[in-house]
């Protein structure tokens, strides 16, 4: 039997602190809410708490503080079956992050780092050192982005599959670029990444050929209702939506970037990887919260097998 590769996630870790409102306020407005709470959060161990569910054999790399925030995130990465021997608990406050959600799941988000900041590259030299075979890597951008970049360097250099969620869209260095294998970015991502609008298909192909033409080996565009498009040099194609009634859309793009990693860690093709994601993302966003959302490996599964079914 062929062990599953390691899922290696490094990135962040938050504290949601929700506001639920029929809709979301303008400029200089304010709205009454509907509901509030805390949720376990940060893309990085949103990530994370995904592939866990799904059963992957997945690490955390990130920094939480000394505080109630950073031991309740620890308990959820845990009870998600995620390894946190290389989350360091440092001095000062956990990263969190305000969202609102309005009626139909569209959400604001205001990231307050915190702890991140603090995560560097020699937490994750520490975890690589102690996997003897390479894995699949996941790293998005809400820790430094020095970190970000010798993940990438790091993981490359010892044969590992290089996985970027460029999440919020920042510039990465020319020579780094050519060293991730596959990047998922979302329309609003892409479209700061080039400069090129992305609201069809067809923007979505064209604004993934500039990525390529820096050196990226595959472009996934997460577009939402949409479904996904990916783009690479041999091919192109397009993996539609499950059709669900969205509740909360806040974790959803880390629930893919969790699933396909997952799904590569088994041996999935890439665009096997992208259908199951699919279907992980599509689950997610039928529920409030961000970790609390995430399915477990059963739930989408049966999930699956009942779309199969139905179609």
């Amino acid at each position: 039997m062929i062990k599953n590769k390691t899922v290696l996630v490094v990135g962040s870790l938050n504290m949601d602190l929700v506001a639920s409102a029929a809709r979301l306020p303008a400029r200089g407005e304010t709205v009454f809410g509907e509901r509030f709470a805390t949720f376990p959060g940060g893309k990085g161990a949103n990530q994370a708490v995904a592939a866990g569910k799904l059963g992957a054999a997945v690490k955390m790399v990130g920094c939480v503080g000394q505080d109630g925030f950073g031991r309740e995130l620890m308990d959820s990465l845990k009870a998600s079956g995620v390894d946190t021997t290389f989350v360091d608990q440092v001095e000062g406050a956990t990263g969190t992050a305000l969202i609102t959600v309005e009626t139909g799941g569209a959400n604001t988000i205001v990231v307050v780092s915190g702890a991140n900041a603090a995560c560097c590259p020699q937490h994750v030299d520490a975890a690589l050192a102690a996997e003897t075979e390479p894995g699949i890597l996941v790293v998005q951008n809400e820790i430094p982005q020095a970190t970000v970049e010798h993940a990438i360097r790091a993981a490359k250099a010892r044969g590992w599959t290089v996985i970027l969620n460029p999440a919020p869209a920042r510039a990465i260095g020319a020579d780094v670029m050519p060293l991730v294998d596959i990047i998922i970015p979302n329309e609003t991502e892409m479209s700061v990444l080039t400069g090129l609008p992305v609201k069809t298909e067809a923007d979505a192909f064209a604004a993934a050929a500039r990525l390529l033409a820096q050196g990226v080996g595959a472009v996934i565009i997460t577009l939402g209702d949409k479904g996904a498009v990916c783009c690479r040099r041999a091919e192109q194609f397009h993996v539609p939506p499950y059709r669900v009634q969205a509740v909360d859309t806040t974790a959803a793009g880390d629930a893919y970037a969790g699933a396909l990693a997952t799904a590569l860690a088994e041996g999935k093709t890439l665009r096997g990887a992208m259908q199951f994601a699919s279907a992980v993302a599509a689950l997610s966003v039928t529920r409030a919260g961000a970790q609390p959302s995430l399915p477990w490996r059963d739930e989408t599964d049966a999930f699956i097998s009942k779309w199969e079914v139905r179609v």
